[in-house]
């Protein structure tokens, strides 16, 4: 059973609650050095540029880790449910968190797709499955 997260926006990160409500899966890029990342955030961690856009990627990536959790943390949460840290295909520095949608255990290096899925608070998250199954 997936476990039912509390999520709430803020300045930097409203805009990527848009997009995932949409469908769309986005990074931020710097205008000064070029550098992709995420989170989102106001400057540049690398060149402390404030000058970015937004631009779509693919929701892909693989498997860093992951955590099987026993214990529920809130209304709602199934034991045990899988929580993976995935380093996106678009973003390779970084590290994102979400939803295992698998039945099995993910494998670590394991290529993933993200899916969106309704979350708490009317926000869409970004789950991960298997890209070749």
């Amino acid at each position: 059973m997936r476990p039912v997260f509390q999520v709430t926006t803020d300045r930097d990160s409203a805009a990527w609650w848009e997009r995932t409500g949409r469908g769309e899966f986005a990074v931020q890029r710097c205008e000064a050095c070029g550098r992709a990342r995420f989170p989102a955030r106001t400057f540049c961690a690398a060149c402390q540029a404030e000058r970015w856009h937004w631009e779509a990627a693919e929701p892909e990536g693989t498997v860093e880790s992951w955590i099987v959790n026993h214990q529920a943390f809130g209304t709602g949460d199934g034991e045990p449910y899988v929580v993976v840290m995935v380093r996106p295909a678009a973003v390779p520095d970084c590290l994102l968190h979400g939803g295992w949608l698998a039945a099995r255990e993910p494998v670590g290096g394991e290529r993933v797709r993200g899916v969106f899925t309704p979350g708490a608070g009317g926000l869409t998250l970004v789950d991960w499955e298997p890209a070749g199954e």
